[in-house]
C-alpha cells in the first residue's frame, strides 16, 4: 500500500512539472491577420471590394482560428467560402473571396503556405533546450524514484 502513495506522489509531481514546462495556452495559434490559403499560397484578406470577378477557382476546405491545416484553409472564412479570379489581375498577385452573396473582397498573395504542427518551433532556441533538459531530468528522477520504491518492496 505504501508504494501506491509514492507512485501517486511521483505521478502528481510529474504532471505538475510538465504542465509548467508545457503550458497549454502557448500552443494555441495567434494570427496577425485574416487570410485564406489557395493553391499552396497564403493570401492576406483586405477590405478592398472587387467588382470585376472572374471564374470560381476554389473554396475553403477547412476553417480554424486555432490550428493550421493543409489545403484551402482559412482563419476567417467558413468552410465552403468560394474563391474567384479577378479580371485583369494575375492569380499570383491577388484573388477575390466571396464575403457574402454578390460581395467580394480582394486577398493579396503573400507567401508560400507551410502547415505548422502544434509543437513546430516549440523546442527551438535556448528556451527549447531548457524545456528538453527539464523533461530529461524529470524523467531520470522518475525512473530512479520508481526503482528505489520497487527495491524497498522486495527486500
Amino acid at each position: 500500500m505504501k508504494g501506491h502513495g509514492y507512485l501517486r506522489w511521483c505521478l502528481l509531481s510529474f504532471l505538475l512539472l510538465t504542465s509548467l514546462v508545457f503550458p497549454g495556452k502557448s500552443l494555441a495559434t495567434s494570427w496577425a491577420y485574416s487570410f485564406v490559403v489557395w493553391n499552396g499560397y497564403i493570401y492576406v484578406v483586405s477590405d478592398e471590394e472587387v467588382t470585376k470577378v472572374g471564374n470560381e477557382i476554389g473554396h475553403v476546405t477547412k476553417y480554424s482560428d486555432m490550428e493550421s491545416y493543409p489545403g484551402n484553409f482559412s482563419n476567417s472564412f467558413a468552410k465552403g467560402t468560394k474563391y474567384y479570379s479577378i479580371k485583369g489581375i494575375s492569380k499570383n498577385e491577388a484573388i477575390a473571396v466571396e464575403k457574402s452573396k454578390g460581395q467580394y473582397i480582394k486577398a493579396y498573395r503573400e507567401a508560400e503556405y507551410q502547415v505548422r504542427g502544434a509543437f513546430d518551433g516549440y523546442f527551438d532556441g535556448q528556451q527549447g533546450a531548457i524545456k528538453i533538459f527539464v523533461l530529461l531530468i524529470i524523467g531520470i528522477l522518475a525512473v530512479i524514484f520508481f526503482f528505489r520504491m520497487k527495491g524497498k518492496k522486495n527486500p
